[in-house]
């Protein structure tokens, strides 16, 4: 792939990383104003979002893999999960560290802090050619 062709493909991924975090905020505010401590309120925006992330960079980013769609799903996911736990990590350890800080700002400090890590993972690994 050329270099353009590359920063092309990152672009994609960042903009449907964007939806990502539109979903997973916009959740996670509505949650929390439901009565859900920010916490719990996480574990169900993260989780929407990886459905949502993993349906648009399929249509829009790695394409289909060469696999059934099943085996591309568990990659997505162990590769999602592993990147929503550090996700989670960094969110709770700022909302531990800095008490004030709002959990959006949390959620975005988060999300593009481990958006290298599961670019990577996904090219790689969930979205793989044979």
């Amino acid at each position: 792939m050329t270099h353009q062709g590359l920063i092309a493909k990152f672009l994609r991924f960042a903009a449907v990383g964007g939806v990502g975090f539109l979903v997973d905020a916009g959740t996670l505010l509505l949650l929390i104003s439901a009565g859900t401590g920010p916490f719990v309120a996480r574990i169900v925006s993260i989780a929407l979002a990886m459905l949502v992330t993993w349906r648009l960079n399929r249509a829009f980013t790695f394409g289909a893999s060469t696999g059934s769609q099943t085996s591309e799903g568990a990659r997505y996911v162990l590769v999602a999960l592993g990147v929503a736990g550090l996700n989670y990590l960094i969110y709770a350890a700022i909302l531990l560290l800095v008490p004030a800080c709002p959990p959006v700002l949390a959620t975005g400090i988060a999300s593009v802090l481990s958006m290298l890590v599961s670019y990577a993972g996904y090219g790689r690994f969930a979205f793989r050619r044979a």
